[in-house]
């Protein structure tokens, strides 16, 4: 398939390969912030064809892992105790809030429905007049156009009975939260190249010059993987701190300015925390005052405390790239795909998940 098959070329992961082998001469830690990212990292052997001196570090970038663990539990108690139509991405349906999941709860009867596109949960609210229909929106800036369409679409169609539960976060911020922890050290970031296609790259040349990384835009097949360490590489060699776009039949400087406009008109930049890392200034989107009507939060005043984490899961050191999956002693024992602790487990970007299921 084109634009497929040319970026899964063996004959060019080779070349590529030897090209890295040639231009590092010194240990290199390079962050992947998406989940996806590592996945091919992960699926396709990459991590075993890279010379020794490049270690890659899996970073946070999966919003399903970072979604706390008491809105998971505002999105059961909704569908469960106030008897919403509950809408979701099916990532999210298993992943485990402090007792049950999405996944039990409907097994159970509550109307959990698996949607691909907020648009579609539109249309249910619509067609349900009498029925209050909550769409569960996840993601990172990639996503927000989309959610954001949804509410601007919902009040100019004057449905009083949508809402979403809002779980955006941002990129920037979680690079700035990662270079600020004292336990992480990184020498240079690949940028998630579906965020860059949205938000362009103007956020990243601050973050380059306050810490002094590159970052490198790339995208996900094994050849653009490769493509992002190499140019990683050079720049780290060359002690260049700059940003590069190494994705570019998909991102551009300015990125979509169109789908940024949607989410300005809907969201405002907020505090928000992560799941297994905490609070994060000004890293997530929340509804602003002309939308806040959709805002399930607020329409159903949900107040669920924070709850707590298993002890046996060590998730967060996970996504903040301190530790490994292989490293949690509940990694493929008690914590596995059909009984998972916690969300890097269950997501399909979960680092945990990708090592369950393609290196052991």
């Amino acid at each position: 398939m084109k634009y497929l098959n040319e970026y899964r070329d063996p004959d060019k992961v080779k070349t590529l390969l030897k090209e890295i082998k040639e231009t590092v001469t010194k240990p290199w830690k390079i962050m992947e912030v998406c989940g996806g990212q590592t996945h091919s990292l992960v699926k396709n052997g990459i991590l075993d064809l890279l010379p020794k001196e490049i270690t890659m570090i899996h970073g946070p970038g999966c919003p399903v892992c970072v979604t706390p663990l008491n809105l998971i539990d505002k999105a059961i108690y909704l569908a469960e105790k106030k008897g919403v139509i509950l809408c979701s991405f099916g990532d999210m349906l298993r992943v485990p809030g402090s007792e049950k999941s999405l996944l039990q709860i409907k097994a159970e009867g509550s109307d959990v429905r698996i949607l691909y596109s907020p648009s579609d949960a539109v249309k249910i609210a619509r067609d349900n007049p009498d029925k209050e229909v909550v769409f569960f929106a996840v993601g990172f800036e990639t996503t927000a156009p989309a959610n954001a369409l949804s509410v601007i679409q919902a009040k100019k169609m004057g449905l009083t009975n949508y809402s979403i539960l809002v779980s955006h976060v941002l990129v920037p911020p979680a690079i700035e939260a990662i270079m600020d922890d004292e336990e992480t050290r990184i020498d240079a970031f690949l940028g998630a190249g579906h965020v860059a296609a949205i938000m362009g790259l103007n956020e990243y040349y601050p973050l380059a010059k306050k810490y002094n990384v590159p970052i490198v835009a790339t995208g996900f097949e094994p050849v653009e993987m490769l493509m992002g360490i190499l140019e990683a590489v050079k720049l780290l060699e060359k002690r260049e701190s700059k940003v590069e776009n190494a994705y570019k039949r998909v991102v551009s400087e300015d990125g979509a300015p169109a789908a940024r406009k949607l989410i300005f008109e809907a969201f405002e930049i907020s505090d928000r925390i992560w799941r297994g890392i905490g609070n994060i200034p000004n890293s997530g989107y929340e509804l602003n005052s002309n939308y806040q009507d959709f805002d399930a939060n607020i329409k159903f005043a949900i107040d669920i405390e924070k709850a707590k984490e298993s002890d046996k899961c060590i998730a967060g050191l996970i996504l903040k790239g301190i530790k490994k999956p292989v490293e949690c002693p509940a990694f493929g024992k008690e914590c596995n795909p059909e009984n998972p602790l916690g969300a890097p487990m269950v997501s399909s970007e979960g680092a945990c998940a990708a090592y369950y299921h393609y290196s052991i």
